[in-house]
């Protein structure tokens, strides 16, 4: 089921709004997916990707399903992602030194912070999930600890063009 929108290989697919999935670890994929589950994910009435996601997460009936999930999906290898989001990688990189405490200085991410590695994810993907952290469409539910700290975090980018410029350092890494 996770194919029709995310690709039969996980590559994601920006026509239906859906991001990478392969090359994600599983302990985050697992993550995210219970966040759905949950409630913790999804619910916000401006979350309209994040709407659709939840009731495909809620099929999945328990944890062993998750996991059996999450496992499959971080078999795939990562497709070669390709730069869509245009900004000054050389400004995004003083910006995200404060993003490297939970994601890596080189964004492969921190499993111990609970930072999950940005490299495999399209950039028109990072930026929309920043703007939702700073609008709080997603970060705002009191049981989504981590993306309670993610929150504040991107509040730290004051404008668009800043945002942009920490995804295109993001891009940068992965190249």
């Amino acid at each position: 089921m996770c194919a029709s929108c995310h690709g039969s290989q996980g590559e994601g697919n920006v026509a239906t709004n859906s991001p990478a999935l392969a090359g994600q670890e599983i302990w985050y994929l697992e993550a995210q997916i219970n966040n759905f589950r949950k409630g913790r994910r999804g619910k916000h009435g401006d979350d309209i990707y994040g709407r659709q996601m939840q009731p495909m997460a809620m099929t999945l009936a328990n944890d062993a399903a998750v996991k059996a999930v999450a496992t499959y999906i971080a078999s795939f290898s990562k497709p070669p992602a390709s730069t869509t989001i245009k900004g000054d990688a050389a400004a995004g990189k003083a910006r995200y030194m404060l993003c490297a405490s939970c994601h890596g200085p080189d964004g492969k991410g921190i499993k111990a912070r609970h930072g999950p590695g940005l490299l495999v994810q399209q950039d028109w993907y990072l930026v929309r999930q920043l703007q939702n952290f700073k609008k709080g469409i997603r970060g705002s539910d009191s049981k989504d600890i981590y993306g309670q700290q993610m929150r504040p975090m991107a509040m730290t980018l004051p404008d668009e063009k800043a945002v942009a410029d920490v995804v295109a350092y993001i891009s940068s890494l992965a190249r």
